[in-house]
């Protein structure tokens, strides 16, 4: 870790160091994730548990995948599954990931790229290491979060981003400590390949030893750090945080998080998925893969997806069906 990463940080934009006037969020809550199994088996850790939903929205859910490395045979997928009413974003870090879905779509994503599915009126949709990774093993990290839809658009036509990691914006913190990288929205002024339905900034920062970086944040927008990996800080109480803690940040126009000068023998420098987005106030009603407003409409998705109506799952032949349904 990390996937993507440059030679000469020194070389990138810069993020502006926030105006000395500018109010710094203060830190709300660190929650630790606890871990859990996924699909067939592989190892979680769910970052959002024991959050409020007021401090989520619009963000639903969000698990860390691995970081693990799988022995020959292990590697493990999802078998095929629905969703509807809400965006998944898969940021895979280290590993190869392969998915298809009952519209057709397909690819592969590996270390640093994103595949960006908006589930919207409903699809199945399976996810699945590549045959060659199963006979090898390997090391698999990710990170899968989902983003809901607003009432308004929750049947918009189902559509996938995939966004390749050398498509990402790469910045610099102001010093030069910090590498950040802007997947979704916009951070001052420099703005990342994703498309979004609900307004939302989605970067990973690697932040060197001992360094910091105070980024500037839009005040309407709610404010959340995940950290992949190491120790270190947030806000200006400079609470302590580490891997698998979640900090929730008040309001304010900057946030600042900082590294450690001492990271584990595992560790190079603190790794933090930083996220926010405008909250869409919304009821949420949420039962499995579908995420929408009423409880009649949980029924509905459910009797649709049993009647069919999210598409059948493709045929597969020789290769395909070795790496997708095993």
């Amino acid at each position: 870790m990390p996937a993507v990463t440059i030679d000469n940080i020194l070389a990138l934009p810069r993020v502006e160091e926030p105006a000395p006037d500018a109010l710094s969020r203060p830190v709300l809550s660190v929650t630790t994730a606890p871990r859990g199994f996924e699909g067939e088996g592989f190892p979680v850790r769910r970052a959002f548990a024991g959050i409020e939903t007021k401090y989520l929205d619009p963000f639903i859910h969000m698990d860390q995948m691995g970081e693990v490395n799988y022995a020959p045979g292990e590697p493990k997928g999802t078998p095929w599954h629905p969703h509807r009413g809400f965006e998944t974003v898969t940021y895979m870090i280290d590993g190869i990931m392969q998915h298809r879905d009952s519209h057709g779509g397909g690819g592969t994503i590996g270390g640093g790229d994103t595949q960006w599915m908006t589930a919207g009126s409903g699809i199945l949709h399976i996810e699945a290491p590549p045959e060659h990774l199963v006979v090898s093993g390997g090391l698999f990290h990710g990170v899968q979060l989902w983003v809901n839809l607003p009432k308004a658009e929750k049947f918009v036509a189902p559509r996938y981003q995939d966004i390749g990691g050398g498509e990402v914006a790469l910045l610099s913190s102001a010093d030069g400590g910090a590498l950040i990288r802007v997947i979704a929205g916009e951070l001052d002024g420099h703005r990342g390949p994703g498309s979004t339905h609900t307004p939302i900034t989605l970067l990973h920062a690697t932040v060197a030893p001992g360094a910091s970086v105070t980024l500037p944040w839009n005040p309407e927008f709610n404010a959340l750090a995940y950290v992949l990996a190491g120790d270190g800080a947030v806000g200006p109480e400079h609470r302590p945080i580490r891997t698998g803690q979640t900090a929730v940040f008040g309001r304010g126009e900057s946030l600042t998080i900082s590294a450690a000068a001492t990271q584990d023998s595992r560790t190079d420098a603190l790794e933090v998925f930083v996220l926010g987005g405008k909250p869409i106030r919304e009821r949420v009603v949420m039962a499995g893969p579908f995420v929408m407003n009423t409880r009649a409409e949980i029924i509905e998705a459910m009797e649709d997806f049993q009647a069919g109506r999210f598409g059948s799952i493709p045929a597969v032949r020789g290769s395909d069906e070795k790496d997708l349904d095993r």
